[in-house]
């Protein structure tokens, strides 16, 4: 399997002369261990993964004598099936503080994983990586995502241009690096694959009572209402469990990394909003194998596309912040009125917001809706209409067209 470049590894050599913890988080199979094992390689750095049963009884039962073993500088994967080596990690950080002694990865999203924040809280780096993005993929360079006319013209030599065709493509192949790297040339297969090995057995390990057939039921529920508003009760009746197990079930797909929330964006002058959050997956292959899409092009066709696209574009732009080290600062809009603003990015006291389309001819009653954040306290900025259309180009002097294939 040829290996793609990361462009969280920058980030990673940054961080590891300042912190002497760094911890990689994210789902399985998104090349974590990978990336820190070519960034370790020529070095005195030694590698223990705790999916070793072995391993992972000695790091629990006596971790004291676990870290005798393996010395710093060292890198623990899967650490989160061992929470009982933090203490021990910061005992050894507070005695010797050496940057860089540990690089940790973990399936599981730092603030969900259980005793790390109150056990290395201002020693750690943490760091998420998601599926690969669209620039990763392409071998492109990496800057968050800002809707500004000389970063999008900057962005815009560095992307690869397709049609509507082609990003369908994109969407139904997915991001996973085993798939883009052409280790794996069917993606049904990966994905089944992928959902009994690695999902269910994590699933398992946050909730053991669990039946693998309604899981399987409650996921693709979830995949179908991807980019909507989360609807507990739907998943639930669909899936034939109840709303308790359906939150439960939702909160550990949240914390494997699968799926995130977009809130409502709001403030003190903005009463009539809604507080329900939009769901997303990081993965739109994953989201077209649970959907049961054949191929793309049936995808592009599909009663779907619409919201898929929107998850695509929605994914795409958090892993720009995230690939870089940096946290997104998004929301969506929605007042009780029923008018919504797709993506709302907030940086520097200013707002900017952002509609997704199908359509490569966006006209000016597609920012009409924009005018609905002049209520907000903060400084609307220039907005955006991502869409098929194929250039770079503008409504006005206050919105741009953004053609997917640039974010």
């Amino acid at each position: 399997m040829n290996y793609i470049p990361r462009s969280l590894e920058a980030v990673v050599k940054e961080v590891t002369k300042e912190y002497p913890v760094v911890l990689v988080t994210g789902p399985r199979q998104v090349g974590k261990t990978t990336m820190l094992q070519k960034l370790m390689e020529g070095t005195e750095r030694s590698y223990v993964s705790l999916d070793d049963l072995n391993e992972r009884a000695m790091a629990k039962n006596d971790p004291e004598l676990f870290l005798q073993l393996h010395q710093p500088p060292v890198l623990i994967d899967e650490v989160q099936y061992a929470p009982e080596l933090f203490t021990y990690i910061k005992i050894y950080v507070d005695k010797y503080h050496d940057p860089g002694a540990f690089w940790l990865t973990g399936s599981q999203v730092f603030k969900l994983m259980q005793g790390m924040q109150e056990s290395l809280a201002g020693r750690v780096a943490v760091l998420s990586m998601t599926s690969l993005s669209q620039a990763e993929v392409y071998g492109q360079n990496m800057e968050p995502f800002q809707v500004a006319l000389q970063e999008l013209s900057v962005r815009k030599e560095q992307r690869k241009p397709t049609d509507a065709k082609g990003i369908f493509e994109r969407i139904f192949r997915g991001s996973m690096p085993a798939i883009v790297s052409g280790a794996y040339s069917n993606s049904q297969i990966f994905y089944n694959s992928y959902l009994s090995t690695y999902i269910e057995r994590d699933v398992r390990e946050l909730s053991e009572t669990i039946d693998s057939l309604k899981f399987l039921r409650f996921i693709t529920a979830v995949a179908a209402r991807s980019s909507q508003m989360l609807n507990v009760a739907e998943i639930a009746q669909d899936a034939d469990i109840n709303q308790v197990q359906a939150k439960a079930w939702l909160g550990i797909l949240e914390t494997l990394g699968i799926i995130f929330y977009l809130h409502p964006y709001s403030n003190n002058l903005l009463k009539r909003l809604v507080k329900t959050p939009k769901l997303y997956f990081y993965d739109t292959g994953l989201v077209c194998y649970l959907t049961k899409w054949s191929n793309a092009e049936t995808l592009e066709c599909g009663a779907m596309n619409g919201a898929i696209l929107e998850n695509y574009v929605v994914s795409e732009i958090a892993k720009t912040y995230l690939n870089c080290g940096k946290e997104p600062f998004m929301y969506y809009y929605r007042d009780k009125d029923a008018k919504e603003i797709d993506i709302v990015i907030e940086h520097d006291g200013v707002l900017n917001p952002i509609e997704i389309k199908k359509t490569s001819n966006p006209g000016t009653e597609l920012t009409k809706v924009f005018a609905l954040l002049d209520r907000a306290s903060v400084l609307r900025d220039k907005g955006a209409v991502i869409c098929m259309k194929p250039e770079f180009g503008a409504i006005d002097r206050d919105n741009y067209i953004v053609p997917v294939w640039m974010i």
